[in-house]
């Protein structure tokens, strides 16, 4: 029983990891056909070029995420002033505002970098040459929008920064009566966030408003053999519910409307978001792939430059706007606002999955080490289970003890069919071959059952936490959510997997349910454990190693298993028959004698 519960956890493991691992992505859509499906049809100011991780043999970027009409508004005199760039530094971002459409054109997160160990840019780095900026303002006019887009705003009330909070006016006016202004607030309490006060105007009457993030996230480049990779996506929070969409169903729900928890896009580490919109915006996605024209990275070819092109558009002004262009931590997003939390997928286990987290952050507060912080929480919720454990294995060897006995009893009763009534009898038998024997066969599985949703949680943590994103460990491991390197800890994972399979006791018999467990099973794990995160497999070889050593002090304290022999059933059937004229059985002088 024990077995067969222990192999359908490993099995439903396993298809939980090739459902997250294996299952390849969805088709991907055509770029020419991304430029089409783009979302506010407002034409944008070229973007500058953008840190991005470096690519060889990259193109110069083609296509719009938002084609501009064919016959659009010249721009005003004005526009031709050339643009000035405002720096904003903090010890966390280091972002780069522009008078030109009064954009963001670079948001570095200092503390989290890329493959290149530079610092992370958050601004699509391959993306279109004609893209818009972030925080790019549109109407429903396309010509106004137009202008909007490729003019030189003024700057004025500009003050902080170095620790300091910052803000800074822009605003654009033309002869047409139509006015933009823009504020940007930057609080260094929360580093993160970009508050954004909007207002356009024609001839004093207030306009619809769209605020244009663009292209989101980052480089574009998603390398299809990392374990944890998905492409940026879209994902909101409404009526209490976090929704993502997968970037091939873009096209059949390219539109959000409603009142908003927040509302942007994210992929596995990041998330670019508005917060808690004003009133009912409608938010507007759409699926952008450039191609790469044989662009490598990382010694790998590169199948196109990956970006969801967001806007959100409000029916009058906004107003003052947070938005959140920052890692995925849990702390980081909960300051901003608790909902924030929830765009980080724990899956079914999240109220364990927090505690665990906290717990490991806990930890590394002291030890400083990711590596060594997992190793220590390990050992620390192994010896909180040490009871569970222990009464699963004592229950174990008890079962395997009486094992030849319940074979026997099963052996009378196997030429009867499951309907047969007589078939009952076998189950009163063995309940009173457990009862006399003092053994419950429940005791051996509720125990270790009780276990799993702390492995499945752990799993969960070590798949999503970016605090182990670009973690060293010790040696040849410099990250510990990529793979091992040299594959050493999944083939120790494999070993000691082995070696505490040997060891478990077992009531089976089946000879090839043996070899599965023992040989097969670990062989399968370490297979799919090649291509899973360094930090997820050390965490699974520690387990291993204390199951080991577990089971040795078990094996000590209840000493070797009992080598119980049952009698034929013939024996059996001759022991409670009496002679003629009475007198004691042939077996019972035998035994004496």
């Amino acid at each position: 029983m024990e077995r067969r519960v222990l192999l359908a956890v490993l099995l439903s493991f396993l298809v939980l990891y090739v459902y997250q691992v294996m299952v390849p992505t969805p088709p991907e859509q055509k770029p020419a056909q991304a430029s089409k499906t783009a979302t506010a049809p407002n034409a944008s100011a070229p973007q500058a070029s953008n840190p991005a991780p470096s690519v060889q043999g990259a193109p110069a970027a083609t296509g719009s995420a938002a084609a501009a009409p064919a016959a659009s508004t010249p721009p005003a005199a004005t526009d031709a002033a050339p643009a000035r760039e405002l720096v904003v530094d903090s010890p966390e971002v280091h972002a780069v505002f522009t008078t030109r459409g009064a954009a963001l054109k670079s948001w570095q997160l200092k503390k989290y970098h890329d493959e290149q160990g530079r610092p992370f840019e958050m601004i699509a780095g391959h993306a279109p040459a004609d893209a818009p900026l972030p925080f790019t303002i549109a109407t429903d006019d396309a010509a106004v929008a137009a202008r909007l887009a490729g003019a030189t705003f003024t700057v004025s009330n500009e003050a902080g920064g170095s620790g300091k909070p910052w803000h800074a006016q822009f605003d654009y006016s033309d002869q047409s009566g139509v006015h933009a202004q823009k504020i940007f607030a930057i609080d260094p309490s929360k580093p993160y966030v970009i508050v954004v006060t909007a207002t356009l105007t024609k001839n004093g009457q207030p306009q619809p408003t769209t605020l244009r993030w663009g292209p989101a996230l980052g480089s574009g480049i998603v390398v299809k053999s990392r374990t944890y990779n998905p492409p940026p996506q879209p994902v909101f929070f409404k009526d209490g519910k976090v929704t993502r969409i997968a970037p091939a169903k873009i096209a059949q729900q390219p539109i959000v409307e409603g009142p908003l928890g927040f509302a942007g896009v994210d992929d596995h580490y990041f998330l670019a978001t508005v917060v808690r919109p004003a009133g009912a915006p409608r938010v507007e996605y759409a699926l952008l792939e450039t191609p790469a024209n044989g662009a490598m990275f990382d010694g790998s070819p590169i199948d196109a430059y990956h970006f969801v092109s967001w806007s959100i558009r409000y029916p009058t002004p906004p107003g003052a706007e947070r938005f959140f262009a920052g890692p995925k931590d849990f702390d980081i997003l909960k300051s901003v606002d608790p909902d924030l939390v929830r765009t980080i997928d724990f899956g079914m286990f999240a109220v364990i999955v927090v505690p665990l987290l906290q717990a490991l952050k806990w930890v590394n507060l002291y030890v400083g080490n990711y590596g060594w912080s997992l190793i220590i929480l390990t050992i620390m919720i192994n010896l909180a289970m040490f009871p569970l454990r222990q009464k699963s294995v004592t229950s174990m060897r008890k079962m395997q003890e009486i094992q030849p006995e319940v074979k026997a009893i099963q052996d009378r009763y196997k030429h009867l069919k499951m309907s047969d009534p007589a078939k009952a009898k076998m189950n009163t038998e063995l309940m009173e071959l457990y009862k006399q024997k003092g053994v419950n066969p429940a005791s051996g599985c509720v125990p270790m059952l009780l276990t799993f949703p702390i492995l499945f949680a752990f799993y969960s943590l070590l798949s999503v936490a970016i605090e182990l994103r670009g973690a060293p460990f010790i040696w040849w491991i410099h990250d510990l959510s990529a793979r091992d390197p040299y594959f050493v800890f999944p083939v120790l994972m494999g070993v000691t997997m082995f070696i505490q399979q040997k060891m478990t006791p077992t009531g089976a018999v089946d000879p090839t349910q043996q070899k599965m467990m023992t040989i097969v099973m670990p062989i399968m794990m370490t297979g799919m454990f090649l291509w899973a995160a360094s930090g997820l497999v050390i965490y699974w070889t520690v387990s291993n190693a204390w199951g080991i050593g577990q089971q040795m002090i078990t094996n000590r304290i209840i000493g070797a298993p009992v080598q119980r022999a049952v009698r034929p059933p013939a024996e059996r059937q001759l022991k409670n028959v009496k002679p003629v004229g009475g007198g004691k059985t042939p077996q019972a002088k035998e035994r004496e004698s």
